[in-house]
């Protein structure tokens, strides 16, 4: 079996970082800011100025967390990371299998989210609204979901390693842009007039659905990797 030069087209990126980005929990963490800025009579300003800090961190951590496992997984010599996306396949393969698993029973058994540990701290953090509590907020947002909700982003990850280029690190940047696109549209929903209690409900009324989507992008995606570690698909 061998990987020769595979490089995710830009269909599969822009596909699994629009589904990667709608995230439960970092849209969560940002409603919830939103919400404490504006209770706290702040103004519409300053909460786009504090949300696109907060969204710049999560771009900025998820950037600078995916560089640092291409890396490292690039320094892997390549007989071995062969099996490695194998590995990570079936791993990525065994998330997407949990989280269609919460379209059908959510929060049953073992769930992909943000340990309980740390959702008193995210909280605490959110009631900071000063610039560098803000920017904590993001960066540990991010840091704390990446293990949980972060499989898209490893997956691609995974195979961009294989041949990274500048080419690959401009896809990696795409990736992270179309990510934090939804924070960014919320952000100008409540600025313009949308009520953050709309925007509550319609995350809870759509949660299963995001995690069911989740669940097949990250099946295919495992799949995918494997097939590719096995020198069935190359990207060139």
């Amino acid at each position: 079996m061998g990987i020769e030069s595979q490089l995710p087209t830009l269909g599969i990126v822009i596909g699994s970082a629009a589904i990667d980005s709608i995230n439960p929990c970092a849209i969560g963490v940002l409603i919830l800011m939103m919400s404490v800025v504006l209770s706290g009579k702040g103004s519409i300003r300053r909460m786009l100025f504090l949300g696109g800090i907060y969204v710049f961190a999560v771009f900025a951590t998820y950037l600078i967390a995916g560089l640092g496992l291409i890396y490292i997984l690039s320094s892997i010599p390549l007989f071995i990371t062969e099996y490695l996306s194998i590995v990570v396949g079936v791993i990525i393969i065994t998330a997407g299998i949990f989280e269609i698993k919460d379209f059908f029973w959510y929060g049953k058994g073992f769930s992909l989210q943000i340990p309980t540990i740390f959702i008193d701290k995210i909280n605490k953090f959110a009631k900071n609204t000063t610039v560098p509590g803000i920017i904590l907020l993001g960066a540990f947002v991010s840091a704390v979901e990446l293990p949980c909700t972060g499989a898209p982003y490893l997956a691609i990850i995974t195979i961009l390693s294989l041949n990274f280029d500048f080419t690959a690190f401009l896809l990696l940047v795409l990736y992270n842009i179309i990510f934090v696109a939804p924070l960014i549209f919320m952000l100008i929903l409540v600025a313009t007039g949308v009520k953050l209690q709309n925007l509550k409900k319609w995350k809870q009324d759509t949660r299963g659905y995001m995690r069911l989507f989740i669940g097949l992008l990250l099946i295919a995606l495992g799949w995918l990797l494997i097939i590719i570690a096995n020198g069935t698909v190359n990207f060139g």
